[in-house]
């Protein structure tokens, strides 16, 4: 199901605009990856920048909510859009978040994750409505997702899927395949 037997469906710039090469070199330095995304969006610069805010701006935690929820969502919204490089990077850092290695297989193997609790149930079947199309977030999810989630919490939870769902098509539409963020990631 995540095979990336992508190829780019074009080439990154070969030199990027000068106002986005400190964010290029920030972007390789924290992860210690090819930014890959980043750089095909340096072929439109307001693209990029919109792309950078939207990621520094996003919802990674305590705060917001709390970081195990989103990791789960993240990765459950990455699994139900097929994206490698999401997956990638959604499954790193797991441990950080909470997130035990057997939970992140249940995930990517579309099974049953045992122990978790009402409300990370409920984070993860919306994640998964959010990102299949038609969207169906049907009675018995919103009644979940009232129950287990702060009007606030819901809107933090439903703006990280769609930013999740935002990368998966840009990367997916590129080509770009996973980066090796995570050691299981199928690529």
């Amino acid at each position: 199901m995540l095979t990336a037997d992508a190829m780019l469906l074009y080439d990154p710039p070969p030199r990027p605009p000068w106002y986005l090469r400190p964010a290029l070199w920030v972007a390789r330095r924290v992860t210690g990856k090819d930014p890959m995304p980043a750089r095909m969006l340096a072929h439109a610069p307001k693209a990029a920048i919109a792309g950078g805010l939207l990621e520094a701006l996003a919802a990674h935690g305590p705060g917001d909510l709390e970081t195990r929820t989103l990791k789960l969502a993240r990765l459950a919204a990455s699994v139900a859009t097929g994206c490698p490089f999401c997956v990638d990077m959604n499954a790193a850092g797991h441990d950080d978040a909470g997130v035990s290695r057997k939970e992140i297989e249940a995930l990517l193997d579309g099974a049953d994750v045992q122990g978790l609790t009402d409300r990370e149930r409920a984070a993860i079947a919306f994640a998964r409505a959010l990102s299949v199309t038609p969207i169906v977030v049907d009675g018995a999810l919103r009644d979940a997702m009232r129950e287990h989630f702060s009007a606030r919490e819901g809107v933090v939870l439903a703006s990280t899927v769609a930013q999740v769902n935002y990368w998966a098509r840009l990367n997916q539409g590129l080509g770009i395949p996973a980066a090796g963020f995570f050691e299981g990631c199928a690529t």
